[in-house]
């Protein structure tokens, strides 16, 4: 009895040893290791890949973001503030779409199929806004002229990203906006193009967080 009770104080006493020192080296002394590694290797993505503008945290570079003007009472969308660059939509298009806002909380996709008749009707309302929004005294955008991601969300509803297709589409509206020229507005595109990862992977994209940053400080100017 003596010796079963030696044996299995032992057998505790090597489990207890065991449990304390993999908790200092997988809950301690890796996370310290992993997270101190990435702060020097690469802190700017180690952190969130944040963006800053005027010394302020202003979004991420991974998470699109909404650019409206104030909610007026009454409205349960808040309308686009045409000065800037307007991302694509968030999860769906009407009042009743999943989020509109790009809260990260509500991330994914509509889960709508391609025939239903609400996400129709939604993507037919989106074109005709992107049409008029971006058409300008002399320059009339074509719905043949609008392209996919206009009009329909990622995958998440997050995509930070539009194509240069989408961008230049609305080079017209942004110079009238802000009393710049189209030239001035279609250089800043160009210069905030990212081509294919590695030249071959994927699209090529423009972020449209830093895109409207680069917008502020050349009106600035």
């Amino acid at each position: 009895m003596n010796n079963s009770a030696a044996n299995t104080g032992r057998v505790l006493w090597a489990g207890l040893r065991a449990l304390l020192v993999l908790t200092v080296v997988c809950g301690v002394l890796y996370p310290l290791a992993v997270t101190g590694i990435a702060q020097l290797a690469f802190p700017g993505k180690a952190n969130g890949s944040e963006v800053k503008a005027d010394g302020k945290v202003v979004g991420s570079e991974l998470i699109g973001q909404t650019y409206n003007l104030p909610l007026k009472e009454g409205e349960e969308t808040a309308a686009p503030d045409l000065r800037w660059f307007q991302p694509r939509p968030s999860n769906g298009l009407g009042t009743n779409s999943v989020n509109t806002q790009y809260s990260i909380i509500l991330s994914g996709a509509t889960n709508r199929s391609g025939d239903n008749e609400d996400l129709i009707q939604w993507v037919k309302d989106a074109k005709a806004a992107v049409v008029k929004d971006n058409s300008t005294a002399d320059h009339k955008v074509k719905p043949s002229d609008v392209p996919a991601e206009a009009v329909t969300s990622s995958g998440s509803g997050l995509d930070p990203h539009i194509s240069p297709q989408y961008a230049k589409l609305q080079v017209h509206r942004i110079a009238e906006k802000n009393n710049l020229t189209v030239a001035q507005v279609d250089k800043l595109v160009a210069d905030h193009t990212d081509g294919r990862i590695i030249g071959f992977i994927g699209e090529s994209r423009v972020n449209v967080l830093q895109l409207n940053i680069a917008l502020k400080e050349l009106t600035k100017g």
